[in-house]
């Protein structure tokens, strides 16, 4: 969540153990995420990063 938030997402609600993210500039954009303490799941990354409108290698240098 920290590298979407550097990204420029914040969080527009939650509902549950999920968070919704939005972006100020491309309003167009909203993202589900799980709000667990476990990792998650490489497929649900990567469709999280997929969402976000964000390559693999974009998403990387975020978590840095």
């Amino acid at each position: 969540m920290k590298a979407l938030q550097r990204a420029g997402f914040y969080k527009s609600h939650q509902t549950g153990s999920h968070i919704q993210l939005r972006h100020p500039q491309k309003t167009a954009l909203r993202i589900t995420i799980p709000f667990r303490r476990s990792d998650l799941a490489p497929k649900t990354l990567k469709t999280i990063i997929k969402q976000a409108d964000l390559s693999l290698e974009e998403f990387i240098k975020l978590l840095k």
